[in-house]
């Protein structure tokens, strides 16, 4: 019987190789606003063109939707004050320098695409759709295997010990 390919190439490397590799740089695949961009659009899109999926609480809604979007953005400041504080990139393509564990990074390891989704949910309110909303699963396998992933192992492969103990004690969202 034939041995099964390695998932990856790297797979087949020592681990100190496979690890280096990640501590240049994430292997991100990804844009990560690209997938809530991609659902807001075609969301957009099908409720004005297909079929409406309206979401109406009445007077609610709207205030609702913009207190959502709110919440998203404070969170999104919030983190990026964080990343200023340490020094540290937020662009998904280049190196950490350093290891956030303040701030947002208390209750959250990806407080920004928390914040996302709070602006995702907000902004469907607001266009008074819920097609973007339906598009949540592929967001999350985007994210999750298409981002998150390849930043974990980045900063695993560069902070060691340190971001090891820090997945056990913050969850990935919430």
């Amino acid at each position: 019987m034939k041995d099964r390919m390695p998932y990856s190439a790297f797979a087949r490397l020592p681990d100190s190789i496979a690890m280096t590799h990640h501590a240049h740089r994430p292997r991100t695949l990804i844009l990560p606003p690209a997938p809530y961009a991609a659902a807001l659009l075609g969301g957009w899109w099908l409720d004005r063109h297909v079929q409406a999926l309206s979401w109406d609480w009445g007077t609610l809604t709207r205030p609702l939707g913009w207190l959502l979007v709110g919440i998203g953005l404070t969170l999104f400041v919030w983190t990026l004050a964080t990343f200023w504080h340490h020094r540290t990139t937020v662009n998904p393509y280049k190196a950490a320098s350093s290891l956030c564990t303040g701030g947002p990074f208390r209750f959250s390891r990806n407080p920004i695409y928390v914040g996302d989704w709070f602006i995702l949910t907000g902004v469907s309110m607001l266009l008074a759709s819920w097609w973007p909303l339906l598009f949540a699963p592929l967001i999350w396998v985007a994210l999750r295997y298409g981002v998150i992933r390849h930043e974990e192992a980045h900063l695993e492969a560069r902070f060691g010990e340190d971001y090891r103990t820090y997945k056990t004690q913050v969850r990935r969202w919430l």
